[in-house]
């Protein structure tokens, strides 16, 4: 079903046109969920008001994941060290989101192609964005950097839908 653009005509910038592309809806999300989920009120929270042995709480706590402190933390420690992977994750998720799909999400019609690929990309930005938070972070190790890309890759897959899932939203 063809929607009526602004300019009278039929065509792929009707009505989901207005809202953006899937990349920007996409990259809104990410900043929402890492801004939200990972602020120190949502960790506290998580971590002293759910069950960590029942599915929901265990899923609320992972929401957690990327969680940052800027101006809470440590002041030793600096801002950039303990911030890092929130920081790299917003960054590489939104880079990802505009590279991955274009070419691909084009080509294909249809909205699924849009919801993996918003997926896929925050499942990479996460392990990567655990991998190098930890190499470039204050104690550099190599099983710290694989063990964090692991737990990363994870929070991803499982929380990735809802990139996926606000991807949607916008046009290719």
């Amino acid at each position: 079903m063809a929607a009526f653009n602004r300019s009278g005509g039929t065509g792929r910038s009707g009505s989901l046109g207005r809202y953006g592309t899937a990349a920007g809806t996409g990259t809104l999300a990410v900043l929402l969920l890492v801004a939200v989920c990972g602020s120190p009120l949502y960790v506290g929270w998580a971590e002293g008001r759910t069950d960590p042995g029942s599915a929901g709480g265990w899923f609320l706590r992972l929401l957690a994941w990327p969680a940052w402190r800027f101006g809470f933390g440590d002041p030793g420690q600096g801002t950039l060290a303990s911030d890092l992977r929130a920081i790299l994750l917003v960054v590489l998720a939104a880079a990802l989101l505009y590279l991955l799909p274009a070419s691909q999400v084009a080509r294909v019609p249809g909205s699924v192609s849009q919801f993996f690929s918003g997926w896929g990309a925050y499942v990479l930005a996460a392990g990567l964005a655990g991998l190098l938070g930890t190499l470039l972070g204050p104690a550099p190790s190599l099983l710290a950097a694989l063990q964090a890309a692991s737990a990363g890759a994870g929070y991803g897959f499982l929380a990735g839908w809802i990139i996926g899932t606000a991807s949607l939203g916008g046009r290719a």
